[in-house]
């Protein structure tokens, strides 16, 4: 029996595990979630640090027109430990340390310096200018970042910048790919007679790098049911295992009986939408397993319709956005199903495409979107608003 979209949604997050924490790197969190929230240990910047290249002085020590004896200088990552007079500067760099003694920096291009003395061009100085206070961008024990940030090369700096070298993050899921079919063969062989190319296994281990996830196996198999089952088995180590063909009812469709054979339970098989009605679901011990059709357009529309939000539940973010759009043109569909189709946004409105076929790509290749229309709906009108998944 058929269920609805909706329910299988429902079905499919109720089967879902909890997300997994783990400790890593801090180069190796790019494109993870924090599982717990991290606090400065220290204050950034650790001390007043001159922001220019130039020099620095006590800005109440200047009368704003004598000049200044330049006493020294201060590199970063040095100190300067000797007592700063009034009428005196040091020269200083970028990052380094500004001593107690002085307290504003002006910049090198502003100053004219004739042996050791300066005279300071700069109108508009004011004291603090051109210094970092010391705490400025975080304080010591303050929260830097919460619990279910996505990690960034930005958040990675930041950490780096804390002296932290590791986080808990929530574990991306083990990820298994298997194709079916006998007509498939990798591309770069031979175009056989009655044979096509294989496109599922690429287009699947690209959708998943998208979510910065590599695939732990990826097996083609013909559609022997002995095949199958050897597959499934030598996957079941992982989280997820998507497959692909073989999932309707035909003569040489194995994959809902191999998985059964396999010790899989089956939580449904069939969904009232197009494309990828045949679309099925089950669990084998810890393993959630996906069947999908073997047509590469319903294929993508599972992935990012049902997988997508599977994967979410280990890795708690949310890949692709949902809008609400209006048509920029009609389409007419047959009742009781959901439909899936390939659109294009511009602005506030959304194209829905040529070429809508379950085992055509060309749409798909242009589509940044994917139109959701109602199953209870049979026509619809330029104007309409539609929900929409973003896919790019």
């Amino acid at each position: 029996m058929m269920i609805s979209v909706e329910d299988a949604k429902r079905l499919i997050f109720n089967n879902c595990k909890l997300a997994r924490r783990l400790r890593v790197k801090l180069p190796d969190a790019l494109g993870s979630v924090l599982a717990s929230d991290i606090f400065s240990p220290i204050d950034t910047p650790p001390f007043d640090q001159s922001a220019v290249d130039g020099y620095a002085f006590s800005f109440e020590s200047w009368d704003g027109q004598s000049s200044l004896t330049i006493v020294g200088e201060v590199q970063a990552g040095s100190t300067f430990d000797t007592p700063i007079g009034k009428h005196q500067a040091v020269r200083i760099f970028t990052g380094a340390l500004v001593p107690l003694d002085v307290d504003t920096v002006v910049m090198q291009e502003l100053v004219e310096v004739v042996d050791d003395s300066m005279i300071i061009k700069d109108e508009l100085l004011t004291l603090n200018r051109n210094v970092r206070p010391k705490a400025s961008q975080t304080k010591a024990g303050f929260l830097t970042l919460p619990k279910g940030h996505c990690m960034t090369p930005a958040s990675i700096s930041l950490l780096a910048s804390l002296g932290v070298n590791e986080v808990e993050v929530f574990d991306k899921p083990r990820v298994s790919i298997i194709v079916t079919g006998k007509e498939l063969i990798p591309a770069g062989q031979p175009l056989e007679e009655g044979k096509i190319f294989e496109s599922n296994a690429q287009g699947l281990q690209a959708a998943l790098r998208m979510l910065r996830i590599e695939p732990v196996s990826i097996e083609l198999v013909g559609d022997e049911k002995p095949a199958i089952k050897e597959a499934i088995n030598s996957a079941s180590n992982a989280d997820i295992i998507i497959m692909t063909g073989g999932a309707s009812v035909g003569d040489y469709d194995f994959v809902p009986s191999a998985l059964e054979e396999c010790g899989a339970t089956k939580v449904f098989h069939k969904v009232k939408q197009r494309p990828g009605k045949p679309f099925y679901f089950g669990t084998l011990d810890k393993t959630i397993v996906f069947g999908l059709p073997g047509n590469p357009a319903a294929v993508l529309a599972c992935f990012y319709e049902y997988i997508v939000p599977a994967i979410t539940s280990f890795t708690t973010i949310e890949y692709f956005k949902k809008r609400t759009m209006v048509l920029a043109n009609g389409y007419k569909k047959k009742p009781q199903l959901t439909y899936f189709l390939k659109g294009k946004t511009d602005g506030d409105q959304v194209e829905i495409l040529d070429n809508q076929q379950s085992y055509l790509m060309t749409s798909f290749a242009y589509a940044d979107c994917l139109i959701h229309l109602d199953e209870g709906r049979e026509a619809y009108e330029v104007g309409d608003e539609v929900e929409v998944l973003m896919i790019v």
